[in-house]
């Protein structure tokens, strides 16, 4: 049997009904609003990250000056949208910056985002996902602690990792994380040797 190529698979695992698609629509507004200019660099020497989905591929740039590309990567098992919820293994589209740096992963190293970003937050809120008091909850929490909380509805811990205690034949050939960008253990060395906190990240 000929193996599916990651991108039918993704398709026929995300194939939804037709019903749903309005919603979808709703919920991808702000987050395209965002991305429709999120792959332009801030200034000539901005280093940022550009994660595309349907590519399957990882590429960090200087300015509009591409230094690394890796492929294939892994994202979601549910594939990548717009809305993400807590346990739905969906990889989250939009603007991130790096936050955080755990060199003792058991993905080998695991960059953090700031995951929910103010405009998922946004997006939660008007869905009904998020009560007014969540909202006000979740501005609180970031406030007081300079980074999102973790744990409401639409879930945390997103970030891009190694392979580290994973399978690198699944990696190959299939989307395998609960919702982070995953590369090889080599790549995720190369990347952490690049960029650092602060570092913008855009997955589309």
């Amino acid at each position: 049997m000929k193996p599916l190529s990651r991108r039918r698979f993704a398709l026929m695992a995300l194939g939804a009904p037709f019903a749903l698609l309005g919603a979808e629509a709703a919920r991808a507004n702000l987050i395209e609003t965002l991305l429709s200019r999120a792959h332009l660099p801030r200034h000539d020497d901005e280093l940022w990250v550009l994660v595309e989905d349907r590519e399957a591929a990882l590429s960090v740039y200087r300015g509009n000056r591409m230094l690394e590309r890796f492929a294939p990567i892994s994202l979601g098992r549910s594939g990548a949208r717009p809305a993400r919820l807590r346990g739905s293994n969906v990889t989250p589209l939009g603007e991130f910056r790096v936050n955080r740096f755990n060199r003792e992963s058991d993905w080998h190293i695991f960059i953090g985002l700031d995951y929910p970003t103010p405009t998922h937050a946004r997006m939660a809120l008007e869905e009904g996902v998020y009560s007014q008091q969540d909202y006000d909850d979740y501005f609180d929490y970031y406030r007081r602690r300079g980074y999102p909380p973790q744990q409401t509805a639409l879930g945390g811990f997103i970030g891009i990792h190694g392979i580290g205690k994973g399978d690198p034949e699944i990696h190959q050939q299939f989307h395998w994380t609960q919702g982070c960008v995953a590369v090889t253990d080599d790549q995720i060395e190369r990347l952490a040797s690049l960029i650092d906190i602060g570092t913008r990240v855009v997955i589309r």
